[in-house]
């Protein structure tokens, strides 16, 4: 991860946000829970999560590895803590969501690989469609405000993505951290139905 100015960081509207020395130190912090590895947590969480995007099919399982730890560092910063969930378990959360935005990405679309190469608890279908069409159907399920508003919050990129969470947030007279729990709870929902459908259980 590279070090960005301070000052952008913390307005969050630098379009391609990295950690500062700060903000980087805290993830660090955060994985460790407590006792310093010298970072040896963080490249461990570091590979496991490149190694899950592999499994997935990921095109590029190192970058989107990074995508998630700097989702998790920005929140950290701008939150101070993360109390929704121990840090391997919050990281993976982050991770899934990652993989279906990827889905729609045509420079992450995965690639095939061979079905002995993968344990049954990370084998995935053969191709996103079904991914896709489960996503979509557990979209139409939620309630309209629900699906207006997840689908509202996570639109765009970086800069426009900030600007319209913050909008919402107005809008709806909440506080953006209102409104991050009630979008993680909304996104929670999604992310065991696309599970129990892709599965079909």
């Amino acid at each position: 991860m590279t070090q960005g100015d301070p000052q952008l960081a913390k307005a969050g509207l630098k379009k391609d946000w990295t950690p500062t020395p700060e903000a980087f130190h805290q993830l660090l912090a955060w994985l460790d829970e407590g006792v310093d590895s010298g970072g040896e947590r963080y490249l461990e969480m570091r590979g496991r999560l490149a190694s899950y995007f592999a499994r997935k099919g990921c095109r590029s399982p190192d970058e989107l590895a990074d995508d998630v730890l700097n989702r998790v560092a920005r929140r950290l910063f701008e939150e101070g803590s993360i109390v929704d969930a121990a840090p391997a378990r919050y990281c993976y959360i982050v991770a899934k969501f990652v993989f279906l935005e990827s889905l729609r990405n045509p420079e992450h679309s995965r690639v095939d690989l061979p079905s002995s190469e993968l344990s049954d608890a990370e084998a995935v279908p053969e191709s996103p469609d079904l991914l896709l069409e489960c996503l979509e159907r557990c979209l139409a399920q939620l309630p309209s405000a629900d699906r207006d508003l997840i689908l509202e919050y996570y639109r765009g990129e970086h800069r426009l993505k900030i600007e319209r969470r913050r909008a919402i947030a107005v809008r709806l007279a909440m506080t953006p951290n209102a409104l991050s729990i009630r979008a993680c709870r909304i996104r929670g929902k999604l992310e065991r139905c696309v599970s129990a459908c892709s599965s079909g259980k």
